[in-house]
């Protein structure tokens, strides 16, 4: 079975002090080599975005922030990066992309496990894709209560048994208290 690994939204815009892990453990996971692809999504705030009109929210519009974490860069190959407006979680060019390539397993990892990990693998979820998630590879720029809700959300619409640790964390649910990775 074709297993890919798709990073969410691990972008500069997104890195934050609780989120700062991600991107390492994810790179360590990677190099793992365990997976038959690796694919990213990337978040834009466009002109007009709801994010704009609505919340008033104007980041992630342009690079540095839309730039895909320097941990993880290296692996972002350019035909396997996908930008998405939103909440869009799987757009149009992935979805393709993965019904072409016949996936029928993809493990989820990235940021906000709340907002658009959650949507990722739910639209999986609805494409009839299997997803499951990798908890110790994903955080909330919200911290951990955000991260634990989307936990939970996530449990409750996927499954609980496609919540699974990495073995990355070492024994931590989201970021570290002492800052380390």
């Amino acid at each position: 079975m074709r297993t890919a690994l798709l990073v969410v939204d691990v972008q500069n815009g997104f890195v934050n002090e609780f989120t700062r892990h991600v991107p390492s453990r994810i790179a360590k996971l990677i190099q793992r080599d365990e997976h038959s692809s690796v694919l990213f999504t990337r978040f834009v705030n466009i002109e007009d975005s709801p994010f704009r009109r609505l919340l008033g929210w104007d980041d992630c519009a342009e690079p540095p922030d839309t730039e895909i974490a320097p941990e993880v860069a290296p692996f972002a190959a350019a035909e396997r990066v996908f930008s998405k407006p939103g909440y869009a979680g799987v757009p149009d060019g992935l979805a393709a992309h993965l019904r072409d390539a016949g996936y029928e397993r993809i493990a989820v990892v990235g940021i906000d496990t709340d907002m658009c990990v959650l949507k990722v693998a739910l639209d999986l979820f609805d494409l009839n894709i299997e997803p499951f998630v990798f908890v110790d590879c994903c955080a909330s720029t919200a911290g951990l209560q955000a991260h634990l809700a989307g936990l939970a959300v996530l449990a409750r619409n996927i499954g609980a048994d496609r919540l699974r640790d990495a073995g990355l964390s070492g024994g931590h649910i989201a970021a570290p208290a002492n800052g380390s990775t």
